[in-house]
């Protein structure tokens, strides 16, 4: 049964309601074959990252960068993670105040550095909170679990 890791920084009510939706994605009815873990980054370690055929990560925007906690959880596994987990599928998603492209930049940067493979492209939310946001992040976990469940990633 293939582990699905979720860490996301959720500083707020609209940041853990994301959080939440990407968890009910990823543990819908017609996806039963997978195991999930879902942790904010201070709580996640290289353990959970080495346990994990496949992670998803959230962040905010904090000035233009992704969060301190979710870079601060990077650190942490970078080493013990790196030559163990090349090829790690791999989804992001960002909440940004402005345009969130600084902190995609530098997610992706430090996942293309691990070797983590991105299985689509980072979703980025925009602006103020929205109600759509919530089936965009609850898609992002219902494919990256269905992918796993499947052999797909």
């Amino acid at each position: 049964m293939p582990n699905l890791l979720i860490v996301a920084n959720c500083p707020s009510k609209n940041t853990r309601a994301l959080h939440r939706a990407v968890c009910a994605g990823a543990a819908r009815d017609e996806i039963s074959g997978i195991k999930t873990r879902a942790s904010e980054p201070p709580d996640a370690a290289a353990d959970d990252v080495l346990w994990a055929d496949g992670v998803i990560l959230g962040t905010t925007e904090n000035f233009g960068y992704m969060s301190g906690q979710i870079k601060d959880f990077l650190e942490r596994v970078y080493y013990p993670c790196l030559e163990k987990t090349e090829g790690l599928p791999a989804a992001l998603y960002v909440k940004g105040g402005l345009d969130g492209t600084g902190a995609k930049t530098s997610m992706e940067r430090i996942i293309g550095g691990m070797k983590w493979k991105l299985v689509r492209p980072t979703l980025v939310l925009k602006g103020d909170f929205r109600a759509d946001f919530l089936p965009q992040c609850e898609e992002l976990g219902a494919l990256m679990a269905a992918g796993l469940e499947a052999g797909i990633f």
